[in-house]
């Protein structure tokens, strides 16, 4: 299974922060119009809810060159109208989230009708047990969502999904490009070190991940210019370890999960 080109999708809708990170090496800025139940999903977790506009979108499409997605609902009744705001707003791509079957996903691909590129996120338990089903369908590319993929199982850790190997099960089933979790600096993330991500990305042959919260964090007030290249450095470094340092730096990544104890606050 060879992996594609590393693509690090950037949430943001800022003009001036999208243009400098499409600059620093950023391939795909990402619009995220999705909320619907998620306040009453999420409630008490660490993350963070999105309430980004077909307007966003419009205005994120008139300011870059670069490929633009739109992360819209999960499958309801207004998906249809959702797809077409989407389309004619300009996302080169759309992400599906909270998918369960494959039903829906394949409305959906009929709704889109080749317009634009349909990837989806597994981040429900009913979307790993289908993941091999799921696998037939022409979506682009697939992320795990930690976060909610933690909530739908009941699960102590965010991470959890990593560490006992659900991740890579989802992993073998796609040929597409495929991500988890989020990305920020190497030497930044908690409670897990982005570094030991960056090693179980390479490991599982990921090509793609979200630069979100931590990364916005971690940068915010600096040049992107520098940044971002040092992100792509880990990554090519982790990808050509040997045997031996993958399995040393996986030990410490599993560690670090069982100290972790934390459900909630992917770094992303």
């Amino acid at each position: 299974m060879k992996s594609a080109p590393f693509s690090m999708v950037y949430f943001s809708t800022q003009p001036a922060r999208i243009a400098e990170a499409v600059a620093a090496g950023i391939d795909t800025v990402i619009v995220d119009c999705e909320c619907l139940g998620k306040v009453d999903r999420q409630a008490g977790a660490d993350t963070e809810i999105n309430r980004d506009t077909m307007d966003d979108l419009r205005r994120v499409r008139e300011c870059t060159c670069a490929r633009v997605a739109c992360r819209i609902n999960r499958f309801h009744e207004s998906t249809a109208r959702e797809i077409e705001d989407a389309i004619a707003g300009g996302a080169d791509e759309i992400f599906l989230p909270m998918v369960r079957t494959v039903e829906e996903v394949e409305r959906v691909l009929r709704l889109v009708a080749g317009r634009c590129a349909l990837s989806i996120l597994v981040e429900t338990e009913a979307a790993v047990e289908g993941s091999h089903r799921l696998a037939r369908l022409p979506v682009s590319r697939v992320y795990v969502g930690l976060n909610d993929l933690a909530i739908d199982r009941g699960s102590q850790n965010i991470f959890q999904a990593v560490a006992d190997g659900t991740v890579e099960q989802v992993r073998r089933e796609f040929s597409v490009p495929f991500g988890f979790g989020g990305l920020t600096l190497p030497d930044k993330g908690t409670p897990i070190p982005c570094r030991l991500l960056i090693g179980e990305m390479a490991r599982l042959e990921c090509s793609l991940s979200f630069l979100r919260r931590s990364f916005n964090r971690d940068t915010a007030g600096r040049s992107l210019q520098p940044l971002v290249p040092r992100i792509r450095a880990a990554l090519l470094q982790a990808a050509a370890r040997t045997v031996e340092e993958v399995q040393r730096d996986r030990e410490e990544f599993l560690r670090a999960v069982a100290c972790s104890g934390m459900a909630k606050g992917v770094p992303a």
